[in-house]
């Protein structure tokens, strides 16, 4: 069997796979994606979030991973991370959601390393042909030509500026950041033009961007959410497991601040059962650090997230799953997720009024949010194109 990476790579041994029919068959592309069974491949996905890699929701193939006891597991190396260039042909993406505070953002790479079970984002991969399992973590896309198309956007007649959040739907900061840079080339592109931006991570690597984001913050153009999930390595470990940890995390918000950086701690996703207890000690941590904003997300499990964050919590929590399940469905109206605006974001029923009340009443008694920092859009001067005329002063 040929896969679709085999085309591009040298083959690797695969194990025997069953393949079965989910419906009629669909127009386009089957993915030959393999799903891994935790209990075949565990080995080969240390450090990985998902346990297995299942077929994406486009593809008329589900495929399943056995073991055909010819001993051919053994010769398979470690998953490892591969990039892959994509050519964009825009990179600020639009939504009029209603119920988050953007109405535009950037987003350098598609998937994300960090292997978080939860993330949300698994889903988009389906639309690449592969999985939002292992695939979403380990088949990475990056976006080279990011800073020439904004400054393309940017220089667009009738362009009118608000600001642009980085790291909506994957982190910009994840570990192949370091060498691709294309986050900071993103960013020296808004400094040249005083455009406002806001950056959500969970990464420590944005500290590195400190000169960068300095000089804006204090023209009044720039701020940096990071995602403060738990205070427990272990947990912190098995929930994010290529992130930074928690005190780097804080480390970080404490860097910023000392820079004159805003910061906010998200205190994102809350799972009830495996670190709503942690609300108030991560409100009062993000204080300590330097942060002046919080905010919360209940966590969100659409699509395919939810069979692959249940694989999760079986393989890691056994003894807490069916309970952490049973509350999440209780605050989603008796369903895994609920994808109502207004909603989606904080559940809804007592148990998630009560989470409600808490971040409210921490976030007062520490002073966050006293004030919502709102970023300048008056000072931004749009690119001159290549080609194109200079301004008139």
């Amino acid at each position: 069997m040929l896969s679709r990476a085999a085309q591009t790579r040298p083959p690797e041994p695969v194990p025997a796979v069953r393949s079965r029919v989910k419906g009629r068959r669909a127009a386009g592309p089957v993915s030959h994606s393999t799903p891994l069974a935790p209990d075949i491949f565990e080995d080969r996905r240390r450090g990985r979030g998902a346990q297995t890699n299942v077929s994406g929701r486009f593809e008329p193939l589900k495929r399943e991973a056995f073991d055909d006891e010819w001993r051919s597991l053994e010769e398979l190396p470690p998953i490892r991370t591969e990039v892959q260039a994509e050519e964009a042909r825009k990179i600020i993406t639009r939504n009029n959601s209603p119920d988050i505070s953007f109405d535009r953002s950037i987003n350098p790479y598609r998937g994300c390393e960090h292997g978080c079970a939860y993330c949300f984002a698994r889903p988009t991969h389906a639309h690449m042909g592969l999985s939002p399992g292992l695939d979403f973590e380990t088949k990475l896309f990056a976006k080279p030509n990011a800073a020439r198309l904004l400054e393309k956007e940017l220089a667009e007649p009738g362009y009118v500026p608000r600001t642009i959040a980085i790291g909506t739907n994957t982190d910009p900061y994840q570990p192949i950041e370091r060498e691709s840079r294309i986050t900071r080339q993103v960013l020296e592109v808004l400094a040249r033009t005083n455009h406002p931006v806001g950056i959500v991570t969970k990464s420590a690597l944005v500290t590195r961007d400190i000169d960068i984001l300095a000089p804006m913050a204090e023209r009044g153009l720039a701020k940096v959410a990071l995602s403060l999930t738990t205070l427990d390595r272990r947990l912190a470990r098995a929930m994010e497991p290529r992130a930074a940890t928690p005190s780097k995390r804080l480390e970080a918000m404490d860097k910023l601040a000392a820079a004159g950086i805003p910061v906010t701690v998200m205190t994102a996703p809350i799972v009830p059962a495996l670190n709503d207890m942690e609300l108030e000690r991560l409100l009062e941590a993000g204080r300590e650090a330097g942060a002046t904003e919080a905010g919360y997300i209940l966590m969100r499990l659409p699509l395919e997230v939810s069979p692959i964050f249940r694989e999760w919590l079986a393989a890691h929590y056994p003894d807490r799953a069916s309970r952490v399940m049973a509350m999440m469905q209780e605050m989603r109206g008796g369903k895994d997720y609920e994808s109502k605006w207004g909603v989606r974001q904080t559940g809804r029923g007592p148990y998630a009024w009560m989470i409600g009340r808490r971040f409210e009443m921490t976030a007062r008694r520490l002073g966050l949010n006293r004030e919502r920092l709102k970023l300048r859009t008056d000072l931004f001067a749009p690119p001159v194109p290549v080609g194109g005329q200079m301004r008139l002063i």
